[in-house]
């Protein structure tokens, strides 16, 4: 298994084109076809506001099977945009996207504008975009960050009781493979002192020798964060646990299979197939 190595380094994204739609209050960029897919999900799903929410991110997530991969759909230059995607996903932006559309339908407010103040809300350090070093590029980072706004819940420590070697450096050390970093010393050094702060955490994950174990404590619709062994990153993909005949399976944005698939395998066998990936960090949808 070759997970996604783009998905971790590159949490910035593409410089693809888009028809862009603006708001002065918002300034978000989306395609007309991203709001065409959210309000034909919106009203498939409508009836599910009182779905429990790891449910309802399995079936939001079942939606876009096939959907392509896309990396770096989020960079649109210095100037940090709130971009909206729904017709090309990456690892990160599956989840994020699925979360925020699942929070949007058990609001019982489910319209475009609330699903963006939604997304925006779980992908910016406190809920507010302010600039790149705002987006919470390092998923151990998103983990806390989304545990201390209540919208999931770090469920690694109680399941495994095992602290994670958490060092992050990768974006400050090697700002050549981040277009909006090129250049500019003084947000490298913002990076670096907010690496510095999520290396100094209690971090804790589940060894991939032990997720065979703590199978059955895992739920449809937990985040599945694979760590990884690459000096200086903390996860190389991320995922959305699925139980398949008694064991995990995941839905995901494939690089390998270039679009959003459920995994053939289980969860343990991919892990252990993989000499990147070192275990496991669970959050738990609220």
């Amino acid at each position: 298994m070759v997970f996604s190595f783009a998905c971790a380094v590159l949490l910035f994204c593409s410089d693809g084109c888009h028809t862009s739609v603006s708001s002065a209050q918002s300034e978000w960029i989306s395609d007309p076809k991203d709001r065409q897919i959210a309000d034909k999900i919106f009203e498939q799903f409508r009836k599910e506001r009182k779905t429990p929410a790891g449910d309802l991110m399995v079936k939001v997530g079942t939606f876009f099977l096939g959907t392509p991969y896309v990396a770096h759909t989020l960079e649109m230059g210095k100037d940090e945009k709130m971009v909206i995607n729904l017709r090309e996903l990456d690892c990160t932006t599956f989840v994020e996207n699925c979360l925020a559309l699942t929070r949007t339908i058990s609001s019982g407010k489910a319209d475009f504008g609330h699903f963006v103040k939604e997304l925006e809300y779980i992908r910016y350090r406190n809920g507010i975009r302010n600039g790149y070093p705002s987006r919470l590029h390092y998923f151990s980072d998103w983990i806390y960050e989304n545990e201390q706004k209540k919208i999931v819940l770090n469920v690694s420590r109680d399941i495994a009781h095992t602290i994670m070697p958490n060092r992050v450096s990768f974006m400050s050390t090697h700002p050549e493979s981040y277009p909006v970093l090129i250049g500019d010393l003084q947000m490298i050094r913002e990076i670096a002192d907010k690496e510095k702060e999520i290396s100094e955490r209690m971090t804790w994950y589940v060894p991939k020798s032990s997720v065979e174990k703590i199978e059955g404590q895992l739920k449809d619709g937990d985040i599945i964060a694979f760590t990884t062994h690459i000096e200086g990153l903390d996860i190389s993909h991320v995922c959305i646990a699925v139980m398949k005949d008694g064991h995990i399976k995941f839905l995901h944005a494939s690089s390998k299979s270039n679009k959003v698939i459920l995994s053939e395998g289980t969860l343990e066998e991919y892990l252990m197939g993989s000499k990147m990936a070192s275990g496991i960090m669970v959050a738990r949808p609220l």
